[in-house]
This record gives C-alpha cells, sequence and structure tokens, in this order.
C-alpha cells in the first residue's frame, strides 16, 4: 500500500477529509470554509499563521491546509515552514492574491505543495485536492 503525502493514512469512506482554513481576512475565511464544506470536508479556520501553529502544537491533524500568505503575528511563508519543521506532512497550499514571481517562489520553497491565487473557486480546490488523494 502506497504512502500518502497526509501523514500516510489513505482518505476512504472512514476517514473523513479535514482542512484547515489560515487566513486574516474574514470574507476569504468564510469563502473558503463554504467552499470546503459543499465538498463535504470538515474544516476549522484560524486568522495567522501563529493560530496555524498552535492548532497543530495542541495535536490536531489536517489532510490540507489552505494558508494565506499576508497575515499579521506569523505570515504564510513563516507558518509554513514552521510546520514543516514540525513533521507536518499535511498538503499545505499557498491562496494568495500575490503575483510578484519572486514572492510565490518564496511561498513554494517554505514548503508548499501547491499555489493558487485568490480569489479560490471549486475548480482550484478541486485541483489542491486531487494532490492529496493522488
Amino acid at each position: 500500500m502506497a504512502q500518502s503525502k497526509n501523514g500516510g493514512r489513505k482518505l476512504g469512506q472512514s476517514n473523513k477529509m479535514t482542512a484547515l482554513v489560515v487566513d486574516d481576512n474574514m470574507i476569504n475565511r468564510t469563502i473558503h470554509h463554504r467552499l470546503l464544506d459543499n465538498l463535504g470536508i470538515e474544516n476549522e479556520v484560524v486568522s495567522n499563521g501563529k493560530e496555524a501553529v498552535d492548532i497543530h502544537y495542541s495535536g490536531k491533524m489536517f489532510d490540507l491546509v489552505l494558508m494565506d500568505m499576508d497575515m499579521p503575528i506569523m505570515n504564510g511563508i513563516e507558518a509554513t515552514k514552521k510546520l514543516r519543521e514540525m513533521g507536518i506532512r499535511s498538503v499545505i497550499a499557498g491562496v494568495s492574491s500575490r503575483a510578484m514571481e519572486e514572492e510565490i517562489q518564496e511561498f513554494m520553497e517554505a514548503g508548499l505543495d501547491d499555489y493558487q491565487e485568490k480569489p479560490l473557486t471549486m475548480p482550484k480546490l478541486v485541483s489542491i485536492i486531487h494532490k492529496i488523494n493522488g
């Protein structure tokens, strides 16, 4: 049995997919939360990178993390690096309105599995999810 990128467990009917939405903008959090809900993916929302790191320290695990880049307290690049240093193997997808190639590259190098430009749409989200199930 091949190991998947989501910590080694295969996703099946008995294991519902889980996601963490990390974004300081309430509207974006709501949109991402609803998109995930529409796909039947259990999800939680936090408003900055420190909260994302803290929720993982508390023992919670997610199959997918949707990570904004620009946030107060701890940005998405710092949070992604920290999560990878902690050994978190979830699929982390950067979701940002930044279009500068250098910024996107820095975000990817922090440990992202994927990057999507905002606004996040259902086709973009499905594309990210295929990385988990693939």
